[in-house]
């Protein structure tokens, strides 16, 4: 089979995940749908960046972690400028699908979103995601102990707000 060919069928498997993701980053539907558009984009354009035989997913996570900085700055330089669109944002949602979605499911998307931004990412890629603590520490740059704690006081933190005992 073609690499290339290769490489798109396994990136249209992992868009679920990268989907999930960007999600847990954004904490928003429509800013995951664009984050995953433009992490996509990027892949295909950059795609002779990335090594065969290394972790496409692992790649694609950086891609996207990298973008939602970009994101996240951008939108910081943009609000210093401008009048806020909270308003606008709320106009015509439809709360239905939020209802079909179970209560206990809720209560974990919602406690994910309190948790700060650095435990969140590494709870999501580690406990959501499934990936090593080494795998997540390479993505991430950082030390394997600071993803350890990250997920350590994380994985606390959603126990505590769910109402669940640690030990257990």
């Amino acid at each position: 089979m073609n690499s290339s060919v290769a490489f798109e069928r396994e990136l249209t498997q992992l868009l679920p995940r990268l989907r999930r993701f960007a999600h847990t980053l954004s904490r928003n539907s429509a800013d995951a749908d664009d984050l995953t558009q433009t992490c996509v984009e990027r892949a295909l354009r950059s795609r002779a960046q990335w090594q065969p035989g290394t972790r496409l997913d692992s790649w694609l996570y950086r891609i996207m972690r990298n973008l939602w900085i970009d994101t996240v700055r951008a939108r910081g330089r943009k609000e210093r400028h401008e009048a806020p669109e909270e308003e606008a944002q709320n106009i015509g949602e439809d709360p239905r699908g939020a209802m079909d979605s179970s209560l206990e499911l809720k209560r974990a998307m919602n406690a994910m979103e309190r948790l700060s931004d650095e435990q969140r990412e590494v709870v999501a890629l580690i406990l959501v995601e499934g990936f090593g603590y080494r795998e997540v520490s390479q993505m991430l740059d950082l030390p394997i102990g600071t993803v350890s704690s990250r997920l350590v006081r994380g994985r606390t933190a959603l126990l505590s707000m769910l109402g669940v005992a640690a030990d257990g």
